[in-house]
């Protein structure tokens, strides 16, 4: 998996014919990551928000790979209401989530919005949707006894801070601080949920990955399209890997035996920007676990999703005492009047 030895590509993925894999964005690496593990024989749900671009993918995937069973789920991250429907659908139609790959995001736009229940639309997407989706699925993820969950971090991590004074951005908006602080968040989240799942026995696999800097609408679309970051972005494409590229250090964190529960990986040549999956440097702010362990506990509170302090069951009977833990969790009431812009 490194340059010191063979390369890992899309061929080692092993079959996953039982498996059933939740995948989170219809396009770019989202897409390709559907697409190979169907092509492994799994059972791939993409959610995402637009149903146009969600059937356009799944009919792609059909028509690549014979006998896909593909399927999408309607759910928007920047809704916590949506997020919780679709966990509920899913937990109507499914018994077990083997593999949740939470890889949508939104990046870097020039000005600062808000999710529908007032956070900002980069942390409340990146971070705080795939947190509370993860919490709502934690009963199927745990009936699975095998499952792992990917979260998608970025090389704009490196640099980032958590602003646990201002999460929000509400005071001086910087459109790529706050995306590498979303992107940093999904790499803390990781981290700390396999420290949970050591300590309170869910036997699930948190994992992190990053694709490196890959050809993408949410690279070419991101803000300063006109400045020359942005000019490269768009017009030298051929200086990024293909989004298929980008996708492999996710499919290793997802699929190989290898891939370790706290783990975290990415791309092994140029700075981790292009290349096979491999160990990523882990920033610094991400191995303070008291800081993980603030962002954990601030996240359940924001978004009144709280994940059970409970020790696993024996097996078969997860779905029945989560359901009662989480029954007590918190709620919060609409839009967050106190994180609405100035």
């Amino acid at each position: 998996m490194t340059r010191n030895h063979t390369p890992w590509t899309h061929a080692d993925i092993p079959l996953l014919q039982g498996r059933t894999a939740l995948i989170t964005g219809t396009g770019g690496l989202g897409f390709e990551t559907a697409l190979a593990l169907a092509q492994a024989g799994a059972n791939v749900v993409i959610a995402g928000r637009s149903p146009i671009k969600g059937a356009a993918a799944v009919a792609e995937i059909e028509r690549r790979v014979a006998h896909a069973s593909v399927s999408f789920e309607l759910m928007d991250l920047a809704s916590l209401g949506s997020v919780q429907r679709c966990a509920e659908r899913l937990k109507q139609s499914l018994d077990a989530v083997d593999l949740l790959i939470n890889n949508a995001a939104v990046m870097t736009p020039p000005h600062r919005r808000i999710t529908a229940d007032g956070f900002e639309l980069q942390f409340g997407t990146n971070h705080l949707g795939h947190f509370a989706l993860t919490a709502h699925l934690l009963p199927l993820l745990m009936n699975s006894g095998k499952a792992r969950v990917v979260s998608l971090s970025s090389v704009a991590a490196r640099d980032a801070r958590i602003h646990f004074d201002d999460l929000q951005f509400q005071s001086g908006y910087q459109p790529m601080a706050a995306y590498g602080q979303s992107k940093l968040a999904c790499l803390m989240f990781a981290l700390e949920m396999q420290r949970l799942s050591d300590e309170l026995g869910w036997g699930i696999k948190g994992i992190a990955a990053h694709p490196g800097i890959s050809r993408t609408e949410l690279l070419v679309n991101g803000a300063g399209r006109w400045s020359a970051a942005g000019v490269v972005r768009r017009f030298a494409w051929f200086l990024f890997q293909p989004a298929a590229q980008g996708a492999l250090p996710t499919l290793y964190a997802a699929t190989a035996a290898e891939a370790r529960g706290g783990g975290y990986y990415g791309p092994d040549r140029l700075s981790e920007t292009r290349g096979h999956p491999a160990p990523a440097r882990t920033p610094h702010a991400a191995l303070d676990v008291a800081a993980c362990r603030r962002l954990w506990s601030e996240s359940e509170w924001m978004t009144g999703v709280c994940f059970p302090s409970l020790k696993a069951q024996p097996s078969g009977t997860a779905r029945s005492w989560l359901a009662e833990a989480l029954e007590d969790r918190l709620t919060v009431p609409g839009p967050l009047d106190f994180l609405s812009p100035p």
